[in-house]
């Protein structure tokens, strides 16, 4: 299968950060705007390139997330596209050299995967690929778990997090993510979100008790299920509102 039957997909190499990203956590809190990588973002866009990717994708830790996952698309959800980890079936099914895809690890409950804010991210991986997320835990929820009593009615975005981001010119369309190939910009665009990921669980993880921690697993179990539901719908007002109390 030829390049370009692929759509782009992005993942970590030494020195790169990437939309799909295998993590190693620093000891650092301070979080701080995103640096324009000083080698190119490779592209997983071949088969051969997806079963080396599944290859360094054994064995991962069961005992915190490893993984952290973004997509970004035109209208996420079952009603729009995935655009960046847009990808044809083949690419969730192709396995590495143990017979692991890409779909067995998504879809893995021991395998501890982590979003910000899985739910158009699940509701698009379901609708479109079939996949039925599992070992998921949201970080937009963790954070608001960390909050005083009384202050957990909304959910807060990547921006009230604390994160200073980088936002290339897009645009004014979920449309330039469409276009091959993709930008140098749009590249770091998509990474910033997880370049970022691991420190906020980190932060929000030591704060969180184990009463607290309960209800988390529950809530995100939830949204997975709502995102895959006939009547899920990603652009509902609801969806700023905190699950739990």
């Amino acid at each position: 299968m030829s390049s370009s039957s692929f759509s782009n997909f992005l993942y970590r190499k030494p020195n790169t950060w990437i939309n799909f990203r295998k993590s190693h956590f620093s000891n650092h809190s301070k979080i701080t705007a995103m640096s324009v990588p000083e080698q190119p973002i490779p592209l997983i866009d071949t088969e051969a390139s997806i079963t080396e990717l599944m290859d360094t994708l054994q064995n991962l830790p069961i005992s915190l997330p490893s993984l952290y996952i973004d997509l970004e698309g035109v209208n996420l959800s079952r009603k729009g596209t995935v655009s960046v980890l847009q990808l044809l079936n083949k690419e969730f099914t192709t396995p590495g050299s143990t017979g692991i895809t890409l779909k067995d690890v998504l879809e893995s409950s021991t395998t501890p995967k982590a979003f910000f804010d899985v739910r158009r991210d699940s509701d698009a991986l379901f609708a479109h690929y079939g996949i039925k997320l599992a070992g998921v835990q949201d970080i937009q929820l963790m954070e608001l778990a960390t909050r005083p009593a009384g202050r957990k009615r909304n959910v807060n975005g990547l921006g009230r997090c604390g994160l200073d981001l980088f936002a290339p010119e897009r645009g004014g369309s979920y449309e330039v993510f469409n276009t091959r190939p993709l930008s140098a910009a749009l590249r770091i665009y998509c990474i910033q979100d997880v370049q970022y990921m691991p420190r906020l669980w980190e932060r929000y993880n030591l704060k969180i008790t184990n009463v607290w921690r309960g209800k988390l697993e529950q809530a995100t179990r939830e949204r997975v299920w709502s995102s895959q539901s006939e009547n899920f719908e990603p652009n509902s007002r609801a969806m700023a509102f905190g699950p739990v109390r």
